[in-house]
């Protein structure tokens, strides 16, 4: 097996969704770990590099859906690529296969200094640190604010570098470097610009 280190620059704020609420102060908060620091579950990352493996095997010709050629998928027919390399995505139990993600996380030097800056047991000025509260809301026809549509969400600050660890077996390693190149978005609410990172 080999292991690679993974660089996740986010190029933009980014919501790491940890599918809580802080009632009266965040309606999306951010995954953290005990000491403040935002994280992004490995994986939910496997799930991203599912969908861009999934894609890159067909434009590169790894994997053909349709073999008897009449343009149909067949949707019992797993992509056997994926399979082997993230075990299968059906039933309960089933998800298995030969990578492993680790969690992404700020570098150890990184938290360290801001530890030293702020000290042990102040997770809640280590996450504001690293994060701050972006407000939305929905506009009517009319160009005004629609009533009841406030959102609060807790971003990661852009420009933070999140690292994981990534092992595959070796023969499968240039095919793991392009599908990572392909990733360009990640977390809660990609679709309004969040989440837009540089994979290295």
């Amino acid at each position: 097996m080999k292991t690679i280190q993974v660089n996740m620059t986010l190029l933009s704020d980014t919501i790491f969704g940890s599918g809580r609420s802080v009632p009266g102060q965040e309606d999306i908060s951010v995954l953290r770990d005990a000491d403040g620091f935002p994280y992004y579950r490995g994986s939910t990352f496997k799930g991203i590099f599912r969908e861009e493996l999934e894609r890159y095997t067909r434009w590169a010709g790894l994997y053909k859906p349709d073999p008897e050629g009449d343009g149909t998928e067949n949707p019992g027919k797993e992509n056997p690529v994926v399979r082997r390399l993230l075990g299968s995505n059906r039933g309960v139990g089933e998800r298995s296969g030969c990578m492993a993600f680790s969690d992404f996380m700020l570098p150890g030097s990184v938290k360290h200094f801001v530890l030293g800056e702020l000290g042990e047991g102040s997770a809640e000025e280590v996450l504001d640190a690293c994060t701050h509260l972006r407000a939305f809301t929905q506009i009517s026809e009319d160009g005004t604010a629609e009533h009841g549509t406030l959102r609060i969400a807790r971003c990661v600050n852009r420009g933070l570098v999140f690292q994981s660890r990534i092992s595959m077996p070796e023969e499968d390693e240039e095919l793991v470097r392009e599908v990572l190149s392909m990733i360009k978005w990640i977390g809660t609410m990609r679709n309004r610009g969040f989440g837009k990172v540089r994979i290295q």
